[in-house]
């Protein structure tokens, strides 16, 4: 029908095409209204979960600076050494110690297992920088795109490595709790540094577990065009996985988003449970490695107060570079310890290889070079946590000697060095129980009776045996 000007409409027709325009109308209105309300209410969890992530980095992140502030202190309150001499040397050395785990091949099952577990932590965390910037800005796999091609690479490098590090944290919870390898027991083996070396090994299970969930529930909602998950990556490793995962999208997502966030805040939660933890030396082996010892191991420091004291007996004239305040005479306690020692304390990884190879311990001497270690540890920290709770003066009457470190351990070492040899990432036990043994000898005169009969045969003799210098040739004469 062709309506002009002058046509008039019947009423009916009328508000017909009233009531069909309203409907489309209000149609549309409703549909929009609908995408909009939809719309908003997708980028407002966006936002939330930007908002949620934000704030639990920032306290991860605050509570690792700060504990790791308290562990700087502690180490600071160890006398003051020269450890910056030679800095291309000593980058050599971490070089190859920290990084190059060139002294963990000495046992090839362990030193294996242990590089996968290295690599693949080091690596991995390539993929967990790419987490944070999605999870600040809201985004999703945002390397995807700038990488190329590269990028499926990279993911595929990730799940093999996850994979390796799974396989590594079985073999070593088998040879801690099945095995039960005897360089993993011991009297300073309580029942924390055994648990605390299960736990990490069952988080980073974890961990790893969740890494290749996400990625396998990520890459079925990619063959799904669902959403924001575009197509980005190789997924060799998960793939295999996808086959036990619902069909069903909105659950897909679901998993894809609880693993998410249970891989990454399982890693900040991670982070600040090293701390407490044995696995500090991840992060201390490097600067522990840098400030080894360059002159060799064996040789003994003099103190500089006798050093003076000698020269101007031995020479009148002798006039002193700068004056030496005497202090103490060796170390009573950690706080007598240099900074290094405390460093050392700090880095320990409680592997044992040390204890293994000392001939004392092997011998069922009570001496265990380990146990130095953690003893120094436990009572550098017990200092810190009095100066938090009663201020930097406060003193609880204990020392490193007798109240953690028995005078029979100090005086089982042979000081051979085999422990600072075996230990991978260079920590020196035998300066520890050095300088304990000074304070024992020139502090209190407490030293055992045969070295008492030693110190006098020097003394008196020039040599450790009773003979006088004019007869100690007697024995070449008489052959």
């Amino acid at each position: 029908m062709i309506f002009d000007a002058n046509c008039t409409v019947p009423q009916g027709i009328n508000f017909s095409l009233f009531f069909l325009v309203g409907l489309i109308s209000l149609k549309n209105i409703l549909q929009v209204n609908v995408i909009a309300y939809l719309s908003s209410r997708y980028y407002a969890s966006i936002m939330i979960g930007q908002v949620v992530f934000i704030i639990i980095l920032i306290a991860a992140v605050y509570l690792f600076s700060k504990n790791v502030g308290k562990i700087r202190r502690n180490i600071l309150l160890g006398k003051d050494v020269d450890c910056k001499d030679n800095p291309a040397e000593r980058w050599k050395i971490m070089a190859k110690v920290a990084l190059g785990q060139s002294k963990m091949v000495k046992r090839p099952v362990a030193a294996i297992m242990h590089i996968f577990i290295y690599v693949g932590f080091v690596i991995i965390n390539i993929e967990v920088l790419e987490i944070l910037i999605d999870g600040i800005f809201g985004s999703h796999r945002i390397f995807s795109r700038p990488l190329g091609s590269l990028y499926g690479l990279l993911i595929g490098g990730f799940e093999v490595l996850a994979v390796l590090v799974l396989t590594a944290c079985i073999v070593f919870l088998c040879r801690r709790n099945i095995l039960k390898l005897r360089r993993f027991r011991g009297v300073e083996m309580t029942t924390w540094p055994r648990s605390d070396a299960n736990y990490i090994l069952i988080i980073e299970i974890l961990l790893m577990s969740a890494f290749l969930t996400m990625n396998a529930a990520d890459f079925k909602l990619q063959q799904l065009h669902y959403g924001h998950y575009i197509q980005a990556g190789n997924f060799p490793v998960s793939s295999v996985i996808v086959p036990l995962l619902p069909t069903n999208a909105s659950a897909l997502e679901i998993i894809e988003r609880a693993c998410w966030w249970f891989h990454i805040i399982g890693i900040l939660a991670f982070l600040n449970y090293l701390p407490y933890s044995k696995h500090f030396h991840i992060i201390m082996a490097f600067p522990n490695t840098y400030y080894s010892r360059l002159t060799p191991k064996g040789k003994f420091s003099n103190m500089a107060s006798v050093t003076n004291e000698v020269k101007a007996m031995l020479d009148p004239s002798f006039v002193p570079e700068s004056a030496v305040e005497p202090g103490r005479f060796g170390a009573k306690d950690v706080t007598d310890l240099s900074w290094k020692n405390l460093m050392d304390a700090y880095t320990c990884t409680e592997c044992g290889r040390c204890t293994s190879v000392c001939p004392a311990n092997i011998t069922g001497k009570l001496l265990s070079p380990r146990k130095i270690m953690m003893d120094t540890r436990d009572r550098v920290t017990e200092v810190g946590v009095g100066i938090d709770k009663n201020g930097k003066d406060y003193q609880d009457n204990k020392s490193l000697l007798d109240n953690y470190i028995s005078r029979e351990e100090l005086w089982a070492c042979t000081s051979c060095n085999a422990c600072v040899e075996a230990c991978p990432v260079n920590i020196n036990p035998l300066d520890i129980i050095i300088e304990m043994r000074r304070y024992i000898v020139m502090e209190e005169s407490q030293s055992p009776a045969s070295l008492n009969n030693m110190f006098g045969n020097v003394e008196n003799n020039g040599a450790p045996w009773k003979y006088s210098p004019s007869d100690r040739f007697n024995w070449a004469n008489n052959s």
